[in-house]
């Protein structure tokens, strides 16, 4: 039953930042009966990231791995939607090619942390 739930819980969680990726001025107009402007579009962005990301850490499977998965997952997309930013030059701020580099590293070291586990034997 627990499982059902946080499977159920974390597609819901998933499912709103993809939809909130891809449709978000109805998610936003549905949620708060608002329009999205401006920064808002940017920031909107990385919140549906950061769902998308929470969707795959509670996913129910082996719970060593979740948070490791859920971590890569929104990093590695934050990294790419913030490179899309600074390619597109919608909105590039001083601290934007800085937060692609500590995405990136961080990138790399999850998935370093996730051989290096999977390399060493079950004690």
């Amino acid at each position: 039953m627990k499982k059902n739930i946080l499977a159920l819980a974390a597609a819901a969680e998933a499912g709103t930042g993809l939809l909130l990726l891809a449709w978000p001025p109805i998610v936003i107009r549905l949620l708060f009966a608002a329009e999205i402007r401006g920064a808002g579009v940017l920031t909107r962005r990385i919140a549906a990231i950061a769902l998308i990301g929470l969707g795959v850490s509670c996913w129910p499977g082996n719970p060593a791995l979740r948070p490791l998965y859920g971590m890569l997952t929104s990093s590695t997309l934050a990294m790419l939607y913030l490179i899309c930013i600074g390619i597109c030059r919608e909105a590039v701020g001083l601290l934007l090619w800085p937060a692609v580099v500590a995405h990136a590293i961080l990138v790399a070291l999850l998935v370093v942390a996730r051989f290096k586990e999977q390399k060493t034997p079950a004690a």
